[in-house]
């Protein structure tokens, strides 16, 4: 029988992260909790008897570092990964690098709230979560989801927003819903999928 296993891992906490900044394609590194995040996640994944034929990562380093910390501790340090910019993060154009609450007092707290939930409303020459579904999607249709349905046990370690784009299809999620569901730093979603791509099992690793 054919596992069909796709692991969805957010990055571990970054120094952005830690400091409330807007970070999309900005590129900040794992704090030392964030390494440890990556890390537990790894030991998780090993204590279930998960392993992985290939891995996929963005072009940021906080997801690649992830991974590579959540193989390492699984012993596939060497593991095939495949890095593409289109599972980056939400890109939030003039709000990145900001600090969340001093942009709240620049632009208004209801106006920065429409562009952190809305679905389709961006911020200044940035992405809203529907601009990244557009790019996450297609990518996962054609890359990622066929080796899954092949039967090669998949790993995905990447960001809130590009992981939102597949949760949303996965769980079943709609425009509404998937803006304000959290997906927190480095725990694994652990996901077997059924012969027509939905969904069999779902598993949430929090440790």
């Amino acid at each position: 029988m054919t596992e069909r296993l796709l692991v969805l891992t957010r990055h571990g906490e970054s120094e952005w992260n830690l400091q409330n900044l807007f970070t999309g394609w900005k590129d900040p590194g794992l704090t030392p909790k964030g390494v440890e995040e990556a890390r537990r996640a790894g030991r998780e994944l090993k204590a279930l008897g998960i392993s992985f034929d290939v891995a996929f990562t963005s072009a940021l380093s906080r997801a690649q570092h992830t991974c590579e910390l959540i193989l390492g501790e699984i012993g596939q340090p060497d593991l095939a990964t495949i890095k593409d910019w289109r599972l980056n993060e939400r890109d939030y154009g003039d709000l990145s690098g900001l600090n969340k609450a001093e942009t709240a007092a620049k632009y208004g707290a209801e106006q920065v709230h429409i562009w952190r939930r809305s679905y389709d409303v961006p911020p200044p020459a940035g992405e809203s979560l529907k601009d990244t579904v557009a790019r996450v999607l297609p990518y996962y249709v054609g890359e990622i989801l066929p080796r899954v349905m092949r039967g090669e046990r998949v790993l995905v370690a990447a960001h809130g927003n590009s992981l939102r784009a597949l949760v949303m299809v996965l769980d079943g999620l709609d425009a509404e819903t998937i803006p304000s569901m959290e997906l927190k730093t480095g725990v694994p979603l652990v996901y077997k999928l059924n012969a027509d791509t939905t969904v069999a099992s779902k598993q949430v690793l929090e440790g």
